[in-house]
């Protein structure tokens, strides 16, 4: 699966879960400063990455992602 596969549907689920749209969202986003999200909806995120994707992650590692770039490098490790 490609990066921009990836990112499409890592910003899909960050829409649903933080209630926001799309195009709200860049690849630069910081998701608690620049999209608002809290602790709850970071653990919330991590488990829509993972049924969207059908993986299981790390949970302390994807806790310690802090844009949507990152989500998406970190994703494409699990999906190769």
């Amino acid at each position: 699966m490609c990066s921009s596969d990836v990112q499409s549907r890592v910003m899909k689920v960050m829409a649903n879960v933080l209630k926001i749209d799309e195009a709200e969202i860049s690849p630069d986003a910081n998701f608690i400063f620049d999209l608002g999200a809290d602790s709850a909806q970071s653990l919330e995120l991590i488990a829509g990455f993972e049924e969207e994707f059908d993986i299981e992650m790390d949970e302390d590692k994807a806790l310690e992602i802090q844009t949507v770039a990152d989500a998406v490098v970190f994703i494409t490790e699990y999906v190769k």
